[in-house]
């Protein structure tokens, strides 16, 4: 059994409760490749993956799959073949798109994960994801800027409102209150290292972006590992809880 050391740490009722459940992923660049890549390997039965970009030659520096031999192709769709060669029983549904804010709410409302892992990088549509995830009731995980740093040592996981020294995070909070949404209950991945201001780069303005920072190979992968672990923690503790609330039942019955 290919999961069988995995077994060892959680125990094999959790990994069948990994195998029940789905875990959604949006942006498969060098942050959501990689937590792609290690819920797989967790042993997640279903799992969405959304981009719609293709691969360039400047995502050779962080992206998993950007090869030279992959240059031009659907991100998703590489990825995906990769997913499936390391678990042929994963139930894998590939979308293909950048997905608009209002697009968001009917992908959740068709697939209805039990985890969101966010790793995009456009406020808009990034804010939207965070706020249908709350509204509709589904866990969600918001990765942020992992651009102009260097140290992995300041890598964190917390809440949403916790972080600190990110500029994206900081617009995503600005924008959430602005709005009137509260956010305390958003995990967050984030580094509180202060960004290289010489890193910064401008863009025309596409894709909701006007700018972006230079990265290293290991910071984003980083990020997604974070990602990833919270992930797997969770689902692996809510088995854990049902299991000791049925017991608790079952004690009480007995009583």
């Amino acid at each position: 059994m290919w999961l069988e050391r995995s077994e060892l740490i959680f125990g094999k009722e959790a990994i069948d409760w990994l195998h029940e459940s789905h875990v959604l992923i949006v942006g498969l660049g060098g942050v959501g490749s990689f937590a792609a890549e290690f819920i797989a390997r967790a042993g997640v039965g279903t799992m969405t993956i959304i981009d719609g970009d293709v691969f360039d030659i400047t995502n050779k520096n962080r992206q998993l799959m950007a090869m030279d031999s992959t240059i031009g192709k659907h991100k998703s769709k590489v990825l995906a073949d990769k997913l499936i060669d390391i678990n042929p029983d994963l139930n894998l549904n590939i979308l293909t798109e950048f997905v608009e804010p209002e697009r968001v709410w009917e992908i959740l409302k068709e697939y209805q994960p039990d985890y969101i892992i966010d790793c995009i990088d456009s406020v808009s549509p990034k804010i939207e994801w965070i706020i249908a995830a709350m509204r509709l009731r589904i866990k969600i995980i918001s990765c942020f800027g992992a651009g102009g740093k260097k140290d992995p040592s300041m890598v964190k996981v917390t809440r949403l409102h916790r972080t600190y020294h990110c500029k994206l995070a900081q617009q995503i909070k600005k924008r959430l209150k602005r709005r009137g949404v509260s956010f305390e209950r958003v995990r967050a991945v984030f580094s509180a290292e202060i960004q290289d201001k010489n890193s910064l780069a401008m863009t025309d303005g596409s894709d909701y972006k006007r700018s972006y920072y230079g990265t290293t190979s290991y910071i984003p992968a980083l990020f997604g590992l974070h990602a990833a672990a919270e992930v797997i923690r969770h689902l692996t503790d809510v088995k854990l809880a049902h299991k000791k609330e049925e017991q608790k039942r079952i004690g009480e019955a007995k009583n």
